[in-house]
Formats: structure tokens, sequence, C-alpha cells
């Protein structure tokens, strides 16, 4: 085993915190991994790592060297980054996040056409309802609905705007009425998920006037697909971005409800590592994506109204 892959298997022990992990995610043997750290430590002359019964933890100068072979490690992946780019050959394994609802309905039924486009690229996208960390989970590009980034060192890419709206069966609506005001929709069975920015208060706008209901749901969850199941089962009205509910609006198995008011607005962003040269496999991906929803006209189509009331 050469240098490179000896540090390039230690990186991954230090960052797994397991050699089992770092093995597997290497293609190596719990037995192989053990002997290349051994040779690791044995030409260094230094203990890395130390490892007992319950768990495995760096020694000062295997934290040390860690932040140093990481570094180099990541100017070793920019500078094959760079080759790669300039080649248009995108290769490797590009980490995508996003929530589940995303994920099923807009990145799942994309993903044939860009692999076939790029076959030399192995996808893994990693759904969840809340935003990981992209640097520590090593994420090549996240999808969120948020306007900024804390982190500095992330950059957003703008895909489209869309309303949040609240929508219900006809079969709930036909069993417990249709709410014509505000004050009526607080009667009725909500639908709340919670992951949205203070779930217990909806703020309508209508022709410059904001009025704030206070809400408790009938069923709240941390994951859209299960409030939208829910709905289509006419448990109640759901209150979604309209991305979630449009196809199940187009066909009629789901209808707006109060569709002139407006709640708060969301924009639908990529979210990725600065970096002075993107890798191959994270500019095609954002470039499909962009592609995607300018063909498709998915701004247009979520920031409409529906005319229904």
């Amino acid at each position: 085993m050469d240098r490179f892959a000896e540090i390039e298997l230690f990186v991954q022990v230090a960052e797994t915190g397991s050699l089992s992990r770092a093995a597997e995610a290497l293609g190596l043997s719990n037995a192989a991994a053990s002997r290349h750290l051994q040779a690791l430590e044995d030409r260094l002359g230094a203990r890395l790592v130390e490892r007992n019964t319950r768990r495995l933890f760096l020694t000062d100068t295997g934290q040390e060297f860690f932040s140093r072979a990481k570094t180099l490690l990541a100017d070793l992946k920019d500078a094959e980054d760079v080759v790669n780019a300039h080649t248009l050959n995108p290769t490797g394994m590009l980490r995508i996040s996003a929530s589940l609802s995303f994920s099923m309905q807009h990145i799942a039924p994309l993903l044939r056409a860009y692999t076939e486009r790029y076959p030399n690229v192995t996808v893994h996208v990693e759904a969840a309802n809340r935003y990981l960390d992209i640097i520590d989970n090593n994420i090549d590009v996240a999808i969120r609905t948020r306007e900024f980034e804390p982190d500095s060192n992330i950059t957003v890419r703008r895909l489209a705007q869309t309303r949040r709206i609240l929508v219900a069966a006809p079969r709930y609506l036909a069993r417990h009425g249709r709410p014509r005001t505000l004050e009526e929709l607080a009667q009725h069975k909500l639908l709340i998920y919670t992951y949205a920015n203070n779930p217990g208060e909806l703020r309508f706008t209508r022709d410059g006037q904001t009025t704030a209901l206070h809400v408790k749901g009938l069923l709240e969850s941390n994951d859209g697909q299960i409030l939208r199941a829910a709905a289509l089962d006419g448990m109640g009205i759901l209150v979604q971005p309209t991305y979630i509910v449009y196809d199940d609006m187009v066909a009629g198995r789901l209808v707006p409800v109060l569709d002139e008011w407006d709640l708060p607005r969301l924009t639908v962003n990529l979210a990725y590592p600065s970096r002075k040269h993107l890798s191959a496999k994270v500019r095609t991906f954002i470039d499909f994506m962009a592609e995607h929803f300018i063909k498709m006209s998915y701004e247009q189509k979520w920031t409409g109204r529906f005319g229904v009331n």
C-alpha cells in the first residue's frame, strides 16, 4: 500500500472514529486496514491511534497529523477536480442532501437521466428533513429553502421561488365544509410541518394586510410525505410548499383553500462548498438541476394561483 493510500485510510479512521467503517469505505478487509494503519505508524515512528475494547481515538500526535493530512488530501482532490473539470469527465461519488419530499419528487426522477449522461458518477442521496452541516458531512450539494447560509464557505445558487399553500382532499371539504375566512380556518383540522419556521403560527398576507393565526395541528410531523398522505386520506387541511403538492392539485387529488391569501414564500436553493475550482461532478449536477428547473418552468408553476377558493 503506497503512502497516499495509507494516509487516506488514516483520515477515514479519524473522521469515522472506526477502523471497520474506514475499511468499508475504502473497500478493504478489517485485517488489511489494521495492517496498513500499523505500517503507517511504523514508518512515521509514532503512535497515531489509541484503541481499546470500546472506542478508538487519536493521540495528540495523531490529531496534528490528521489536520495536516486532511489538508493534503483536500489539495490533491482539488487538483484532480481541476483536471476532471477540464476534461468534462465527472467521476467519483456525488453526495446530495435534501428533504425526503424533495428527494422523492425532484431528485429521484432525474437520477437516471443524470447518470446516463455521466456514467462515471455514483450518486448518494442523503434524505434528511433537517439541514446537515455540509462540510462536516462531506456533502457536495444540498437543496435548501433558506435565503443564505451562516457559513461563508458555502455558496448558494437560487433555483426557484415557491409559495406555501393550504390544500385539502375533496372528501375532507365535502365532510367538513370549505373555510371561507381565516376565522373559519381556525375551526378546521390542520396538518402541520414541525420543521417550518414557527409552525404554531401562520402569517397570512392579502392586499398589504397581514394577519397572524395561531394554530394547533390535528397531526404534526417533521416529514412532509407523512402529512401529504394524511391530507390525501382526508384527515385535514395541509400547509406545505407548492412544490410538494403541485401534482396532486393538477390531478384534483388536493384542492387549494383560501388561495387568495399568501403565506411567506420559500426560495429553493442549491448550496455547496465554495471552492476556487468546482469538481466536474458538482458543476455538472448544479447545471443539470438549473436547466431542468428552467425547462419545467417550476417557479411560474409554484408561485401561481389556482383560482379555487
